[in-house]
């Protein structure tokens, strides 16, 4: 029976982080409401809300946002949300990270390392503004 408990919830967990990354924003926001944990990681760290940056969603992020979701969280590999939506050049979504409190120098690389890396200064620019 536990087999079977743990074969369901880990495919409940895939569901959720495949909805994160496909901005299925008010699926996800739903699920949240009735008590998934916001700040949910996967085996690699990466959150729903890291996720979500990286995938270019920027109502998703701002609904995981709006529900607590942590924009100071890294993941295994020192990668932060904020860095995810500095590398997809999405202005909306850095925006709402900087606004919920991300720091642009936090994680290796940082959004201002991706930034700079990437040659991107429209999102330098942006970080400083933030």
């Amino acid at each position: 029976m536990s087999d079977e408990l743990d074969t369901e919830a880990l495919a409940f967990a895939h569901r959720m982080f495949d909805l994160a990354r496909a901005g299925s924003t008010g699926e996800l926001a739903g699920q949240i409401d009735a008590g998934l944990p916001v700040d949910l990681t996967n085996d690699k760290g990466d959150t729903l809300l890291i996720l979500a940056a990286y995938h270019a969603r920027p109502d998703t992020v701002a609904a995981l946002l709006a529900r607590g979701a942590d924009p100071r969280r890294i993941n295994d590999r020192g990668q932060s949300a904020l860095a995810a939506a500095v590398f997809r050049r999405d202005a909306e979504a850095v925006r709402a990270l900087l606004a919920a409190g991300a720091d642009p120098e936090h994680g290796d690389p940082s959004a201002v390392d991706t930034a700079r890396f990437f040659d991107l200064p429209e999102m330098l620019a942006l970080l400083r503004a933030g």
